[in-house]
């Protein structure tokens, strides 16, 4: 039914879907309930972890395993919604859920995003909660998933159904795209493909990883700058960084200057800082944003001390 119907949508837990519906900005003339499939399942592995699409972001979060061997993941779920939202949510969808911007909201209002050619709104509107990189032209908003954030840091990849039956692996940071000219496809998933799991491969960030999230209010808000940082640190020495930033971006931006900074560095506040300011020098800030610049120095330099201390 989805293949041969252009129109039609997925309904997983519906969190992000069914509000895009009451809005009038998704109009799907017919949903396919695929809750009830057999892709709930978490499962450790020889080469990490597999989180299927269908489990709930709950049940993520609180899984044993994710939180011995992936403490970021689950910090950065807890730091997202509600409890009420996140025992309905699911890994797949909160992958694909849209931008909270205004006026991709508000159907009144000009969006490439809504409706190619009509404009951005916000590039000369209220863009306070907007992008500070890899925007166009054409769009100017952020992505909202948490959980998206740390599985960039964690190098995940997604693991995708084809209509002909085979599979096909994503990595995470080629999930999501980038506005350019296309403000309105989100990501590299085709019409009648289907997220079946997302797998995390093993890595030494466990003892040291962070998730900081900084928002206008401690609950039911998205975040103006998050940071999802893992440290793999031997004798004092950084022998790996891995930082994603959400927030910032229409994607979850990986921090790969200050990645490639703090790289054979010792872990000190100084170095920290040094990897912050360079990362967030190349931002170009929107006329309401400027703030992001140093809140996300602060933010970078912050996660990676929480992460050093573990």
């Amino acid at each position: 039914m989805l293949i041969k119907n252009e129109s039609a949508a997925l309904l997983g837990g519906g969190t992000n879907l069914l509000d895009l519906m009451k809005e009038h900005v998704a109009n799907p003339n017919e949903l396919i309930d695929i809750s009830r499939l057999d892709l709930k399942a978490i499962k450790q592995n020889s080469l990490g972890i597999s989180l299927g699409a269908l489990a709930k972001n709950t049940d993520t979060a609180n899984h044993l395993v994710v939180r011995k061997d992936f403490p970021m993941l689950s910090k950065a779920i807890l730091a997202g919604a509600s409890a009420q939202i996140r025992n309905m949510a699911t890994n797949g969808g909160n992958l694909l859920q849209r931008t909270r911007c205004s006026y991709f909201y508000d159907i009144a209002m000009p969006c490439n995003k809504r409706h190619p050619g009509s404009g951005c709104a916000a590039m000369d509107g209220f863009n306070r909660m907007h992008a500070i990189f890899g925007w166009s032209d054409k769009c100017v908003a952020v992505y909202p998933s948490d959980m998206a954030v740390a599985l960039s840091a964690l190098r995940a990849t997604v693991k995708v159904l084809q209509p002909d039956g085979k599979s096909r692996s994503i990595a995470l940071d080629d999930f999501h795209l980038l506005p350019g000219t296309r403000p309105e496809i989100d990501n590299s998933l085709k019409h009648g493909e289907l997220i079946t799991s997302i797998e995390i491969p093993k890595n030494g960030f466990a003892a040291h990883s962070s998730y900081v999230k900084v928002r206008d209010r401690n609950s039911y808000a998205f975040a103006l700058v998050s940071v999802a940082a893992g440290l793999d640190i031997k004798e004092g020495i950084i022998n790996a960084a891995n930082i994603s930033l959400g927030g910032v971006a229409h994607k979850p931006w990986r921090a790969l200057k200050a990645e490639d900074y703090l790289r054979g560095k010792a872990a000190t506040q100084a170095n920290f800082r040094k990897a912050a300011e360079m990362e967030m020098a190349v931002a170009k800030p929107l006329s309401q944003n400027k703030f992001k610049v140093k809140m996300g120095t602060n933010s970078i330099a912050k996660a990676l001390e929480l992460a050093l201390r573990g």
